[in-house]
């Protein structure tokens, strides 16, 4: 049996954790929630969960998982944070929970969750555009996946 637990964490300590661990993204300017799990008092992983990025999504009855991240171990955080994620997402009264992972990562934290797949996205050069321009804070050319909780 897992000696994992979920706790509550602030933006600030999700920001933070977020700025330590995560391999390629900084942290979400925002957030609705964050999501901790805790091995023995201390924070392992958070995930941090928004409006979706693309507005397409931008509904109202959609949220995004905007980040997760974990110190590695232990195995299973990240499908645990997935998982409290989307019930959390649906105790709040929201009809869908969405992310994305980039190509080279196999989701399978995601599966373990029961996420599937929705989608495979095309490389993109960048989020600045004409009318929305937008400072460079990520990789960009990427195949990124989307998915989505069941």
């Amino acid at each position: 049996m897992s000696d994992l637990y979920l706790c509550p964490v602030t933006f600030d300590e999700a920001v933070d954790f977020v700025g330590c661990h995560h391999r390629h993204h900084p942290a979400p300017t925002g957030h609705k929630f964050s999501i901790g799990v805790a091995r023995g008092g201390e924070i392992v992983g958070v995930a941090m969960v928004g409006r979706p990025v693309a507005r397409l999504f931008d509904d109202g009855w959609t949220l995004e998982v905007n980040r997760t991240c974990t110190k590695g171990l232990p195995r299973n955080a990240n499908s645990m944070l997935y998982g409290a994620a989307w019930r959390a997402a649906k105790a709040l009264g929201y009809r869908r929970l969405i992310t994305y992972t980039l190509a080279s990562e196999s989701g399978v934290s995601l599966r373990a969750a029961g996420w599937r797949v929705v989608a495979e996205r095309k490389p993109r050069k960048g989020w600045n555009m004409p009318g929305r321009p937008r400072i460079h804070t990520t990789e960009h050319n990427v195949q990124r996946t989307l998915w989505e909780a069941v």
